[in-house]
Protein backbone atom coordinates (compact mmCIF):
# COMPACT_ATOMS: atom_id res chain seq x y z
CA UNK A 1 0.00 0.00 0.00
CA UNK A 2 3.04 2.44 0.87
CA UNK A 3 4.31 1.62 -2.32
CA UNK A 4 0.89 2.23 -4.69
CA UNK A 5 0.74 5.69 -2.41
CA UNK A 6 3.98 7.00 -4.72
CA UNK A 7 2.26 7.13 -7.59
CA UNK A 8 -0.65 9.98 -8.50
CA UNK A 9 -4.10 9.31 -9.84
CA UNK A 10 -5.19 11.05 -13.74
CA UNK A 11 -8.56 11.05 -14.54
CA UNK A 12 -10.00 11.58 -17.92
CA UNK A 13 -11.59 15.50 -18.26
CA UNK A 14 -12.09 16.23 -22.11
CA UNK A 15 -15.65 14.17 -23.32
CA UNK A 16 -15.30 13.00 -27.22
CA UNK A 17 -17.16 13.89 -30.12
CA UNK A 18 -18.22 11.00 -32.87
CA UNK A 19 -18.99 14.43 -35.19
CA UNK A 20 -15.57 16.12 -34.67
CA UNK A 21 -15.90 16.20 -38.85
CA UNK A 22 -18.83 18.61 -38.26
CA UNK A 23 -17.89 20.77 -35.87
CA UNK A 24 -13.67 21.01 -35.83
CA UNK A 25 -14.27 24.26 -34.09
CA UNK A 26 -14.95 22.53 -30.58
CA UNK A 27 -11.75 21.24 -30.99
CA UNK A 28 -9.25 23.88 -32.93
CA UNK A 29 -9.81 27.58 -32.15
CA UNK A 30 -8.21 28.19 -35.31
CA UNK A 31 -11.62 27.19 -37.41
CA UNK A 32 -13.22 30.12 -35.71
CA UNK A 33 -14.29 32.44 -38.78
CA UNK A 34 -13.73 30.23 -41.22
CA UNK A 35 -16.95 30.94 -43.60
CA UNK A 36 -18.17 33.95 -44.67
CA UNK A 37 -21.36 33.52 -42.08
CA UNK A 38 -22.22 33.12 -38.91
CA UNK A 39 -21.68 29.75 -37.71
CA UNK A 40 -24.34 28.35 -34.93
CA UNK A 41 -24.14 25.25 -33.62
CA UNK A 42 -26.22 22.73 -30.77
CA UNK A 43 -25.03 19.62 -30.06
CA UNK A 44 -26.67 16.93 -27.62
CA UNK A 45 -24.64 13.25 -27.07
CA UNK A 46 -25.75 10.70 -24.80
CA UNK A 47 -22.82 7.70 -24.04
CA UNK A 48 -23.35 4.49 -23.58
CA UNK A 49 -27.14 4.70 -23.35
CA UNK A 50 -28.63 1.96 -20.87
CA UNK A 51 -25.63 2.33 -18.38
CA UNK A 52 -26.41 4.60 -15.13
CA UNK A 53 -24.56 7.27 -14.92
CA UNK A 54 -23.02 7.48 -18.36
CA UNK A 55 -21.61 10.98 -19.26
CA UNK A 56 -24.28 12.93 -21.30
CA UNK A 57 -23.10 16.03 -23.18
CA UNK A 58 -24.97 19.35 -24.42
CA UNK A 59 -22.90 21.86 -26.36
CA UNK A 60 -23.46 25.21 -28.34
CA UNK A 61 -20.70 27.08 -30.52
CA UNK A 62 -20.75 30.23 -32.31
CA UNK A 63 -18.32 32.03 -34.43
CA UNK A 64 -18.13 34.76 -37.38
CA UNK A 65 -15.67 35.96 -39.65
CA UNK A 66 -14.52 40.18 -39.26
CA UNK A 67 -13.41 41.80 -42.34
CA UNK A 68 -15.15 43.29 -45.07
CA UNK A 69 -13.22 41.82 -47.90
CA UNK A 70 -14.30 38.74 -46.64
CA UNK A 71 -17.61 39.01 -45.57
CA UNK A 72 -18.71 40.62 -48.13
CA UNK A 73 -16.63 39.86 -51.56
CA UNK A 74 -17.57 37.35 -53.40
CA UNK A 75 -14.54 37.90 -55.95
CA UNK A 76 -12.60 34.89 -54.86
CA UNK A 77 -14.15 31.79 -53.09
CA UNK A 78 -17.99 32.51 -53.15
CA UNK A 79 -20.37 32.57 -55.97
CA UNK A 80 -23.15 34.76 -55.84
CA UNK A 81 -25.49 32.40 -54.82
CA UNK A 82 -23.04 29.22 -53.60
CA UNK A 83 -21.54 26.66 -55.52
CA UNK A 84 -21.36 23.23 -54.95
CA UNK A 85 -18.16 22.06 -52.82
CA UNK A 86 -18.72 18.40 -53.82
CA UNK A 87 -18.43 19.61 -57.52
CA UNK A 88 -15.08 19.28 -59.50
CA UNK A 89 -15.81 22.72 -60.77
CA UNK A 90 -15.73 24.21 -57.74
CA UNK A 91 -12.10 23.06 -56.65
CA UNK A 92 -11.08 24.45 -60.34
CA UNK A 93 -11.80 27.83 -59.41
CA UNK A 94 -11.28 27.90 -55.99
CA UNK A 95 -9.42 31.02 -54.51
CA UNK A 96 -7.67 31.25 -50.81
CA UNK A 97 -9.94 33.50 -49.03
CA UNK A 98 -9.60 36.60 -47.93
CA UNK A 99 -7.10 37.66 -44.81
CA UNK A 100 -9.25 37.92 -42.07
CA UNK A 101 -10.22 37.60 -38.24
CA UNK A 102 -12.64 35.12 -37.04
CA UNK A 103 -13.97 35.43 -33.31
CA UNK A 104 -16.54 32.65 -31.74
CA UNK A 105 -17.83 31.82 -28.34
CA UNK A 106 -18.06 27.76 -27.06
CA UNK A 107 -19.86 26.33 -24.00
CA UNK A 108 -20.24 23.20 -22.49
CA UNK A 109 -22.31 20.98 -20.19
CA UNK A 110 -20.55 17.55 -19.34
CA UNK A 111 -22.01 15.25 -16.40
CA UNK A 112 -20.81 11.71 -15.74
CA UNK A 113 -22.12 9.88 -12.74
CA UNK A 114 -21.84 12.42 -9.41
CA UNK A 115 -18.89 14.53 -11.84
CA UNK A 116 -20.00 17.52 -13.72
CA UNK A 117 -18.02 20.14 -15.76
CA UNK A 118 -19.08 23.59 -16.92
CA UNK A 119 -17.02 25.74 -19.43
CA UNK A 120 -17.13 28.49 -21.42
CA UNK A 121 -14.37 29.93 -23.94
CA UNK A 122 -13.65 32.81 -26.04
CA UNK A 123 -11.77 31.84 -29.20
CA UNK A 124 -9.97 33.51 -31.87
CA UNK A 125 -8.40 33.35 -35.18
CA UNK A 126 -6.59 35.18 -38.02
CA UNK A 127 -6.75 33.41 -41.38
CA UNK A 128 -3.93 34.57 -44.37
CA UNK A 129 -3.59 32.72 -48.06
CA UNK A 130 -0.04 31.17 -48.49
CA UNK A 131 -0.86 31.22 -51.94
CA UNK A 132 -3.64 31.45 -54.38
CA UNK A 133 -5.32 28.05 -53.07
CA UNK A 134 -3.96 27.54 -49.61
CA UNK A 135 -4.80 28.99 -46.50
CA UNK A 136 -3.50 29.07 -43.11
CA UNK A 137 -5.15 29.83 -39.76
CA UNK A 138 -3.86 30.78 -36.17
CA UNK A 139 -6.21 30.19 -33.29
CA UNK A 140 -6.41 31.31 -29.62
CA UNK A 141 -8.95 30.16 -26.85
CA UNK A 142 -9.43 30.95 -23.18
CA UNK A 143 -12.04 30.86 -20.73
CA UNK A 144 -13.01 29.19 -17.53
CA UNK A 145 -13.69 25.28 -16.15
CA UNK A 146 -16.33 24.91 -13.38
CA UNK A 147 -15.98 21.29 -11.76
CA UNK A 148 -18.45 20.05 -9.41
CA UNK A 149 -18.61 16.68 -7.31
CA UNK A 150 -22.14 15.91 -5.81
CA UNK A 151 -21.04 14.74 -2.57
CA UNK A 152 -24.37 14.36 -1.29
CA UNK A 153 -25.50 12.17 -3.30
CA UNK A 154 -22.88 9.69 -2.37
CA UNK A 155 -23.51 6.80 0.08
CA UNK A 156 -20.30 6.09 1.88
CA UNK A 157 -19.86 4.14 5.28
CA UNK A 158 -17.69 6.51 6.56
CA UNK A 159 -18.31 10.66 6.05
CA UNK A 160 -15.28 12.05 8.08
CA UNK A 161 -13.01 12.16 4.68
CA UNK A 162 -12.16 15.80 4.29
CA UNK A 163 -11.40 15.31 0.08
CA UNK A 164 -15.54 13.72 0.43
CA UNK A 165 -17.18 16.28 2.07
CA UNK A 166 -15.44 19.69 1.63
CA UNK A 167 -17.60 21.95 -1.13
CA UNK A 168 -14.53 23.94 -1.46
CA UNK A 169 -12.52 20.29 -2.81
CA UNK A 170 -15.56 19.62 -4.37
CA UNK A 171 -16.45 22.75 -6.35
CA UNK A 172 -13.35 23.91 -8.46
CA UNK A 173 -12.75 26.39 -10.84
CA UNK A 174 -9.79 26.63 -13.25
CA UNK A 175 -8.76 28.75 -16.04
CA UNK A 176 -9.12 27.05 -19.49
CA UNK A 177 -6.45 27.87 -22.38
CA UNK A 178 -5.73 26.63 -25.61
CA UNK A 179 -3.87 27.58 -29.16
CA UNK A 180 -4.52 25.97 -32.63
CA UNK A 181 -3.47 25.83 -36.27
CA UNK A 182 -5.33 24.82 -39.12
CA UNK A 183 -4.34 24.46 -42.91
CA UNK A 184 -6.67 24.58 -45.45
CA UNK A 185 -7.74 24.48 -49.32
CA UNK A 186 -10.22 23.41 -51.12
CA UNK A 187 -9.94 19.90 -51.02
CA UNK A 188 -7.57 19.15 -47.50
CA UNK A 189 -7.73 20.06 -44.37
CA UNK A 190 -4.61 19.50 -41.28
CA UNK A 191 -4.92 21.12 -37.91
CA UNK A 192 -2.94 21.06 -35.04
CA UNK A 193 -4.31 22.02 -31.60
CA UNK A 194 -3.94 21.89 -27.30
CA UNK A 195 -6.55 22.34 -25.20
CA UNK A 196 -6.43 22.83 -21.24
CA UNK A 197 -2.71 24.24 -21.67
CA UNK A 198 -1.41 25.30 -18.21
CA UNK A 199 -4.54 25.01 -16.33
CA UNK A 200 -5.15 24.22 -12.29
CA UNK A 201 -7.87 23.69 -10.44
CA UNK A 202 -8.70 26.44 -7.51
CA UNK A 203 -10.89 25.85 -4.74
CA UNK A 204 -13.84 27.65 -4.58
CA UNK A 205 -13.35 28.86 -0.91
CA UNK A 206 -10.17 28.93 0.65
CA UNK A 207 -9.45 25.83 1.90
CA UNK A 208 -6.54 23.14 1.80
CA UNK A 209 -4.74 22.51 -2.13
CA UNK A 210 -3.66 19.99 -3.82
CA UNK A 211 0.24 20.97 -5.61
CA UNK A 212 -0.90 18.38 -8.22
CA UNK A 213 -4.36 19.00 -9.04
CA UNK A 214 -4.26 20.17 -12.44
CA UNK A 215 -5.84 19.25 -15.85
CA UNK A 216 -3.91 17.21 -17.79
CA UNK A 217 -3.55 19.13 -21.15
CA UNK A 218 -4.98 17.48 -24.72
CA UNK A 219 -3.69 17.67 -28.43
CA UNK A 220 -5.29 17.22 -31.16
CA UNK A 221 -3.68 16.64 -35.16
CA UNK A 222 -7.33 16.53 -37.06
CA UNK A 223 -7.01 15.58 -41.25
CA UNK A 224 -8.96 15.09 -44.04
CA UNK A 225 -9.15 14.83 -48.01
CA UNK A 226 -11.90 14.59 -50.60
CA UNK A 227 -12.11 12.65 -53.82
CA UNK A 228 -14.25 12.42 -56.31
CA UNK A 229 -16.72 10.09 -58.27
CA UNK A 230 -18.08 11.21 -60.27
CA UNK A 231 -18.86 15.23 -61.03
CA UNK A 232 -21.46 15.24 -57.78
CA UNK A 233 -20.41 13.18 -55.10
CA UNK A 234 -17.43 13.78 -52.65
CA UNK A 235 -15.72 10.40 -50.78
CA UNK A 236 -13.85 12.30 -47.79
CA UNK A 237 -12.02 10.03 -45.47
CA UNK A 238 -11.11 12.01 -41.93
CA UNK A 239 -8.52 11.12 -39.17
CA UNK A 240 -8.70 12.54 -35.73
CA UNK A 241 -5.82 11.43 -33.09
CA UNK A 242 -5.72 12.46 -29.51
CA UNK A 243 -2.77 12.45 -27.44
CA UNK A 244 -3.60 12.87 -23.22
CA UNK A 245 -1.21 11.33 -20.69
CA UNK A 246 -3.61 10.23 -18.78
CA UNK A 247 -5.21 7.77 -20.89
CA UNK A 248 -3.81 5.29 -24.46
CA UNK A 249 -4.01 7.66 -27.76
CA UNK A 250 -7.42 7.69 -29.30
CA UNK A 251 -7.60 7.19 -32.90
CA UNK A 252 -10.79 8.52 -34.92
CA UNK A 253 -11.44 7.37 -38.50
CA UNK A 254 -14.40 8.46 -40.56
CA UNK A 255 -15.51 8.42 -44.27
CA UNK A 256 -18.16 10.44 -45.21
CA UNK A 257 -19.76 10.05 -48.46
CA UNK A 258 -21.80 13.10 -50.02
CA UNK A 259 -24.28 14.36 -53.00
CA UNK A 260 -23.73 17.97 -53.78
CA UNK A 261 -24.52 19.78 -50.76
CA UNK A 262 -27.54 18.26 -49.34
CA UNK A 263 -27.31 15.17 -47.91
CA UNK A 264 -24.62 12.86 -46.83
CA UNK A 265 -23.82 9.23 -45.10
CA UNK A 266 -20.67 7.84 -43.35
CA UNK A 267 -19.07 5.47 -41.15
CA UNK A 268 -16.40 5.34 -38.77
CA UNK A 269 -14.29 3.93 -35.65
CA UNK A 270 -12.99 4.97 -32.09
CA UNK A 271 -10.25 3.01 -31.20
CA UNK A 272 -10.70 0.84 -28.10
CA UNK A 273 -14.31 1.92 -27.82
CA UNK A 274 -16.65 1.57 -31.16
CA UNK A 275 -17.76 1.85 -34.37
CA UNK A 276 -20.20 4.71 -35.82
CA UNK A 277 -22.72 5.45 -38.70
CA UNK A 278 -23.61 9.17 -39.38
CA UNK A 279 -25.99 10.94 -41.38
CA UNK A 280 -26.63 14.48 -42.19
CA UNK A 281 -28.90 16.81 -44.20
CA UNK A 282 -28.69 20.82 -45.02
CA UNK A 283 -32.12 21.52 -44.91
CA UNK A 284 -31.92 24.52 -46.55
CA UNK A 285 -29.49 28.06 -46.42
CA UNK A 286 -30.28 28.31 -42.62
CA UNK A 287 -30.75 24.86 -41.21
CA UNK A 288 -28.80 22.02 -41.55
CA UNK A 289 -28.62 18.39 -39.02
CA UNK A 290 -26.74 15.40 -38.15
CA UNK A 291 -27.13 12.49 -36.12
CA UNK A 292 -25.10 9.80 -35.49
CA UNK A 293 -24.66 6.60 -33.40
CA UNK A 294 -22.19 4.66 -32.20
CA UNK A 295 -21.95 0.45 -31.33
CA UNK A 296 -20.17 0.03 -28.07
CA UNK A 297 -17.37 -2.54 -28.92
CA UNK A 298 -15.54 -2.58 -26.07
CA UNK A 299 -16.34 -4.75 -22.89
CA UNK A 300 -18.97 -1.73 -22.08
CA UNK A 301 -21.12 -3.51 -24.99
CA UNK A 302 -22.95 -6.06 -22.42
CA UNK A 303 -24.22 -3.39 -20.61
CA UNK A 304 -24.38 -0.51 -23.02
CA UNK A 305 -27.40 0.15 -25.72
CA UNK A 306 -24.63 2.64 -27.97
CA UNK A 307 -24.21 5.83 -27.64
CA UNK A 308 -26.46 9.01 -29.73
CA UNK A 309 -25.73 12.33 -30.81
CA UNK A 310 -27.38 14.67 -32.82
CA UNK A 311 -26.15 18.19 -34.18
CA UNK A 312 -28.08 21.31 -35.31
CA UNK A 313 -26.53 23.99 -37.03
CA UNK A 314 -27.73 27.22 -38.20
CA UNK A 315 -26.24 29.27 -40.50
CA UNK A 316 -26.93 33.12 -39.42
CA UNK A 317 -26.17 36.41 -41.90
CA UNK A 318 -26.20 33.35 -44.51
CA UNK A 319 -26.06 35.90 -47.38
CA UNK A 320 -24.84 33.71 -50.24
CA UNK A 321 -27.42 31.20 -49.52
CA UNK A 322 -24.75 28.44 -48.51
CA UNK A 323 -26.01 25.23 -47.72
CA UNK A 324 -23.23 24.21 -46.03
CA UNK A 325 -19.19 25.27 -45.30
CA UNK A 326 -17.05 25.30 -47.97
CA UNK A 327 -13.90 24.51 -45.69
CA UNK A 328 -15.06 22.49 -43.01
CA UNK A 329 -16.36 19.03 -45.19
Amino acid sequence: MLFLGCFRAFAQEMPVYTQYIFNSYLLNPAVTGIDNYIDTKLGYRNQWKGLEGAPVTQYFSIHAPIGQDFVQSSVNSFGGNGDNPMSRSYVYTYRAAEPHHGIGLNGMIDQAGLLKQTKLNLTYAYHIGLSETMNLSLGLSAGLKYFNFDQKAMQVDDDSDFLLTSSSTNNRISAELGAGIWLYGSRYFLGISGMSLGGRFIPMNDAKRSGTDKMQPSFYLTTGYKFFAGEDFGIIPSMLVKYNSAIPTIIDGNLKVAFRDRVWLGGGFRSYDSFSALAGFNVSHLLNLSYSYDFTSSNLNTVSNGTHEIVLGILLNNKYRLNCSRYIF
